[in-house]
């Protein structure tokens, strides 16, 4: 099997977990790591005890020296944007972390970058490689038939500190994008048609910005997709996978984001309700998760030509729909999702 040389650009905490995780795929060669803080990649290769031949500042020069087969982009998503461009257009392959951009404008320009250059560009959504996800979904499949309803709630009191607690749009911009891609695989990755959204702050957050959101999305197909969600929310915590709800026209299927797969399937109708009967999702996909799965699908587009799992063709729609729910609730008007 070939292997392929990867270019890492970023050593912060993010870029030393995929640093693990290049080193951890028999399939890759970790060649070079940069970041543009002088000496940070070679001291974070040191700390993790990590002989990496190339480290430097200058995304550029590291191109040239190194000639890698991909780079992984795990800057800031401000830099999201010149990275991406600046590999694609010497035709290297680009697997990126979420999200896409900061802004649409920027995500647009970074997809029309893929398709000039004719090279895969590949956003990581690590949390859709959870087999219990595609476990729900098969459940969704077999049990209730194509839902015209699917719930999110997301309730979780994180501490963070740092950064986090100065961002504007602190849930919807850097939590949500996960379970809005969450739902649209659930859904069979359905264009976004329209949001109404209302984000706001409780008076005991500790965020400087809106925490907590309530969406509604119009999704192709007539579909209703509703999200709840809060980063200041104490006790009772939901998985940070979600708690969801799918009503489908053969009944109802449930997952709790933790290992509870139920949903009761309509067998009979007559009387004040269905008679149904209860199926309990079998996880039994075998899959790295995490940023694990990412990379292993991006080997795999790489190696067979496969569209992989957040092709920024149909990433970019998840990333509308962030920006969508922001402006919702900045105008407190429904907006229609422009792709």
């Amino acid at each position: 099997m070939a292997h392929y040389n990867a270019l890492l650009i970023g050593a912060g905490g993010m870029g030393r977990q995929w640093a693990k995780n290049l080193k951890g795929c028999e399939d890759v060669h970790l060649a070079g790591w940069i970041d543009i803080r002088p000496g940070a990649a070679a001291a974070a290769a040191a700390d993790l005890g990590f002989e990496v031949g190339y480290t430097g500042e200058s995304l550029e020069r590291a191109i040239v020296e190194l000639g890698p087969d991909f780079v992984v982009d795990v800057t800031i998503p401000e830099a999201h944007h010149d990275v991406t461009l600046t590999a694609l257009a010497a035709g290297i392959p680009v697997l990126g972390e979420k999200p896409m951009a900061a802004s649409m404008e920027q995500a647009r320009a970074m997809v029309a970058a893929s398709e000039r250059s004719n090279t895969l560009y590949m956003v990581s959504q690590s949390r859709r490689y959870d087999a219990r996800l595609h476990a729900y979904r098969q459940l969704i499949d077999t049990s209730i038939g194509a839902p015209g309803i699917l719930n999110a709630d997301f309730y979780i009191g994180a501490h963070f500190g740092g950064f986090r607690d100065e961002m504007a749009n602190v849930l919807l911009l850097d939590m949500a994008i996960h379970t809005f891609d969450a739902a649209r695989y659930l859904l069979g990755d359905p264009d976004p048609v329209a949001v109404y959204c209302e984000e706001f702050n409780p008076p005991w957050s500790w965020y400087r910005g809106n925490a907590s959101a309530t969406a509604i999305f119009e999704m192709a197909g007539g579909v209703r997709f509703s999200y709840r969600g809060s980063w200041c929310a104490e006790g009772r915590h939901t998985s940070w996978e979600a708690d969801w709800r799918a009503v489908g026209p053969r009944g109802t299927a449930t997952w709790d984001g933790h290992e509870a797969l139920v949903a009761d399937e309509v067998v009979a109708q007559g009387g004040f309700h269905a008679d149904v009967v209860q199926r309990t999702g079998v996880v039994t996909a075998e899959m790295p998760s995490g940023i694990a799965g990412s990379l292993r699908d991006f080997i795999n587009a790489l190696r067979s030509g496969a569209t992989p799992m957040g092709e920024c063709h149909d990433n970019i729609k998840c990333l509308a729909m962030v920006f969508a729910a922001i402006e919702s609730a900045g105008r407190r008007q429904r907006v229609e999702i422009a792709l």
